[in-house]
């Protein structure tokens, strides 16, 4: 393993505010959409959700990298993010069952990261100004350069970035006997999602993200899932049409993050890139229908216009969130079809919101 701890690394911002910091990682350079997650733990769940593909993670927790790297906790088969910052990069780690540090895992996945930053200063910054591009570099530190790239990296709104991290072939999760078979649109999930079906009894079939509802349905599911992932959903027509056609044959569909802004596209909602998103896993939200609260675990830098889904005949809200009044859950009147905002698999996170797939087979099964 190869120690960087003493060479230097430079954080630029789209808006010319520079953070001089130590290099973590591989060393080179890489860009993003620059964002900021609270959680206090779950670094490598975050590292390696592709929700969070092309973006550049700024971890509010003091330490990474203190309880190492365990094949166990990988959300996806690689490292998703385009790079970290934090505020203490931890080589040395106590976990037992863990395998291997943070900087090897980082050097084998070809992640470029910077330390040692004030990351109080530069999270109110972001969430002041709102969420930008950014480039790091510990090999060129040279600020009028690292500008200069900037300025060919594409803003998030209007990406469609699913296709990219979606699975290129169709495969299967769970026991084949299992009572209940879901088709999955992979459009970036989360293998914690996938092992919460296998929990219930739920064979699955996970599809690549441009596969038609003609092809899903041919393997005779009894529900559909529409999963989490990164980008504009209002780039992804591909996906709404497919949810369209799900939700007209009355199929039960259940969408997650990504797959409830879809849920919400196809049905006339808007979406609206949000000022800094919501990305930790102490969010509250509250159940309208139940009338009871939730502390969740969120990632999504978009969200559905609520003043649509208040005028809307089609769907009503069942979920808000406490902290800013945002729309965290829908369902479609007269269909059997909801979707949350939120990461009710919760990995990380509280455990509050997994009656979510039970609320979904029980819909399957009636």
């Amino acid at each position: 393993m190869t120690n960087y701890s003493k060479l230097p690394a430079i954080l630029v911002l789209q808006d010319g505010t520079v953070f001089h910091g130590k290099a973590a990682g591989k060393i080179g350079t890489t860009t993003g959409e620059i964002c900021f997650n609270t959680g206090t733990t779950g670094y490598q769940e975050i590292f390696t959700d592709p929700s969070y593909f092309g973006q550049i993670m700024v971890t509010t927790n003091a330490h990474i990298g203190n309880y190492g790297i365990d094949g166990d906790d990988e959300e996806s088969n690689r490292i998703q993010i385009s790079g970290l910052v934090c505020k203490n990069f931890n080589i040395d780690y106590s976990r037992k069952i863990a395998d291997r540090s943070i900087q090897n895992y980082f050097e084998s996945g070809n992640l470029v990261g910077i330390s040692d930053i004030d990351t109080r200063s530069l999270v109110r910054h972001i969430r002041d100004k709102g969420a930008m591009n950014a480039i790091i570099s510990s090999e060129d530190l040279n600020v009028e350069s690292l500008m200069e790239q900037l300025q060919h990296v594409p803003s998030m709104a209007g990406l469609e970035l699913s296709s990219q991290v979606s699975t290129k072939e169709a495969y299967f999760y769970g026991d084949e006997s299992a009572p209940t078979r879901v088709a999955v649109l992979d459009l970036g999930i989360k293998t914690n999602i996938l092992r919460n079906f296998d929990d219930r009894q739920v064979y699955a079939k996970v599809f690549p993200a441009k596969t038609s509802f003609e092809e899903m349905e041919r393997w005779n599911a009894d529900g559909y899932f529409v999963s989490n992932g990164p980008g504009d959903p209002a780039a992804m027509d591909y996906a709404i049409e497919t949810i369209k056609q799900i939700v007209a044959a009355d199929k039960p569909l259940f969408g997650i993050c990504l797959g409830h802004q879809l849920l919400a596209l196809a049905h006339g909602i808007r979406t609206e890139k949000m000022h800094n998103g919501h990305r930790g896993i102490n969010h509250p939200v509250k159940n309208i229908i139940e009338d009871r609260c939730e502390i969740t675990s969120q990632n999504h830098g978009f969200g559905i216009v609520r003043e649509d889904v208040e005028r809307s005949s089609l769907v009503e809200a069942t979920h808000v969130n406490l902290n800013d009044d945002s729309i965290e859950g829908i369902r479609v009147k007269g269909k059997r079809a909801f979707s949350v905002q939120y990461h009710p698999e919760s990995s990380p996170g509280p455990h509050d919101s997994r009656y979510l797939f039970d609320d979904f087979i029980a819909m399957i099964k009636s």
